[in-house]
């Protein structure tokens, strides 16, 4: 359990992937990596952490969003990665892609262009351990 991530997270994480599933997410490996990666830890604005579980995209700060998890999950599984593919991800936002891709072994390269958003991300990855090989 990452530091931040409680039992309540994880259940909320849960029924959110059960959500994912129901909207036709069906790639296992996908659905895991969602479930492991605490997203309320990628909200910048503490006044949205209850919704952080919710299928929605939210306000990160630099008029940027923190993207749906089903267009995470969509996206992700659009990839058909295998593990240590190399992804290139232009506009990290919050890094909530990052991790997520990183969960499915990838060995992601992220650029985002708005300084406070690569300021506030940059620990949090390195925090969460999604910044090593």
């Amino acid at each position: 359990m990452k530091q931040g991530d409680t039992y309540r997270h994880q259940g909320l994480r849960k029924q959110l992937v059960q959500l994912l599933e129901e909207k036709g997410i069906e790639k296992p490996e996908v659905l895991n990596a969602i479930e492991a990666v605490p997203r309320h830890l990628f909200f910048f604005d503490s006044a949205f952490i209850k919704q952080a579980y919710e299928d929605s995209a939210f306000p990160i700060g630099s008029g940027q969003t923190i993207s749906q998890p089903y267009t995470v999950a969509y996206q992700s599984t659009l990839l058909d990665l295998r593990p240590r593919m190399k992804v290139l991800e232009i506009g990290t936002g919050s890094g909530y892609q990052a991790a997520v891709l990183h969960e499915l072994g990838a060995k992601v390269y992220s650029i985002e262009r708005q300084k406070s958003l690569y300021h506030q991300t940059k620990p949090l990855l390195e925090k969460l351990g999604y910044n090593r090989v």
